[in-house]
């Protein structure tokens, strides 16, 4: 499952849990899941309603927080979230878009994140809006999280240390730390928030996917605007027909004899293409980067033998959604040891490359005697001749 936030009027993070609960988390997942933080419920409560803004029907989630508790530091924060009684997976996601929240907090007022308070998003909110947003996004089984380009708005906030310009000063680092693309908001005011943007930098790819959808969730912003305040999440299935991965792992300490065995090894599991290329890796040293093109149907038996054969710790996977491909159909050439098979190469039905297949020629000059080049050439001239009588009968 993945899912794609299309954000017309930005994100927040209570606008997040409304796209997740609309399209179908329980909101008593949600409630269980700030339970398991063990915070007390004198200090916290979750509101749920469907509102309308403008002529869409959305999920609004209102988050309530008692007043006068003590600022919490990251230290506070991530205690709380490693104590919880949550999956692993929840815990240390909800941690790292708090550290991204801090170091972007601190980098906008000259601190360290140790130092950073989380005053101005308010850390009972944010703990629920954050924690929740990414059990949310676990519980319903999305494995990737997409996401539109970000509308920023102009304007002014009231903050503890004063009036700050809109964008926030957080929310800018926050996107910038991942190059996040961004578009002209349809109006004045804060669009999006650093809890929203902290969640979008460690969650999200800024890309829209090739996906059949399934339902759509949309979540209410708390403000009304001119224009329907809302985010919407569209889940579904990643189309991956024709798809392909490229697999990729970075290697400083392996016999470069093994390499070509498992490149062969490589390729009977389902590469299409495989290459090295040199590196230079920490402290200077030399490296290889070992590169698998595949389907994505090879992904696992693909990584899982770079893992086994290789000394890798990892591989990074990137999806490819297609790739451009010229046509090939093959021919067989004579030449003065033996037939060679011609590769010919076409765009639709015109013909614009031929090329001898290299094994061919090698066998035929072991067989007879005679240097490599030698075949190689007479049968390239013999392909060159059939790619010409070829482009005759086209024209």
């Amino acid at each position: 499952m993945i899912a794609y936030l299309d954000l017309p009027s930005g994100i927040s993070g209570d606008m997040m849990l409304g796209c997740l609960i609309d399209c179908g988390w329980p909101v008593e997942r949600l409630r269980r899941t700030i339970e398991r933080l063990r915070l007390g419920t004198d200090q916290w409560a979750v509101r749920v309603e469907p509102v309308l803004k403008g002529a869409l029907r959305a999920m609004q989630v209102t988050v309530l927080v008692e007043e006068g508790r003590e600022q919490r530091g990251l230290a506070d924060v991530r205690g709380i979230i490693e104590a919880g009684d949550l999956p692993s997976q929840v815990k240390e996601r909800a941690a790292a878009v708090f550290t991204r929240l801090a170091n972007a907090e601190a980098k906008v007022h000259g601190t360290t994140p140790e130092q950073i308070h989380f005053h101005e998003v308010g850390a009972l909110d944010a703990i629920v809006d954050i924690v929740g947003s990414v059990a949310g996004l676990h519980e319903l089984g999305v494995e990737r999280l997409y996401a539109s380009a970000v509308p920023l708005g102009e304007g002014w906030a009231q903050t503890q240390h004063g009036q700050v310009p809109l964008p926030a000063p957080a929310t800018l680092e926050l996107l910038a730390g991942v190059q996040a693309p961004t578009r002209p908001a349809p109006g004045l005011g804060e669009l999006v928030t650093p809890t929203g943007a902290a969640l979008l930098a460690e969650v999200a790819t800024f890309e829209q996917p090739a996906m059949n959808l399934h339902r759509i969730g949309m979540g209410a912003g708390q403000r009304d605007t001119p224009w329907p305040n809302v985010a919407r999440m569209w889940f579904g299935q990643e189309q991956t027909h024709g798809a392909l991965v490229q697999i990729e792992t970075n290697i400083d300490d392996m016999n470069p004899q093994f390499y070509s065995a498992v490149c062969a090894k490589l390729f009977e599991a389902g590469a299409l293409d495989v290459w090295l290329a040199p590196i230079q890796m920490k402290k200077g040293r030399p490296g290889v980067m070992l590169s698998v093109l595949a389907p994505t149907s090879a992904e696992v038996a693909t990584a899982d033998l770079l893992l086994r054969e290789t000394t890798t710790l990892g591989v990074r996977v990137h999806l490819l959604h297609h790739r451009h491909e010229a046509a090939r159909e093959f021919a067989t050439v004579n030449t003065a040891w033996g037939p060679v098979q011609c590769k010919i190469k076409r765009l639709g039905r015109e013909p614009i490359g031929a090329t001898p297949e290299y094994d061919d020629c090698l066998r035929l000059a072991e067989a007879a005697g005679v240097p490599l080049r030698v075949v190689y050439d007479q049968a390239a001239a013999a392909c060159q001749a059939l790619l010409a009588d070829s482009l005759g009968r086209t024209e």
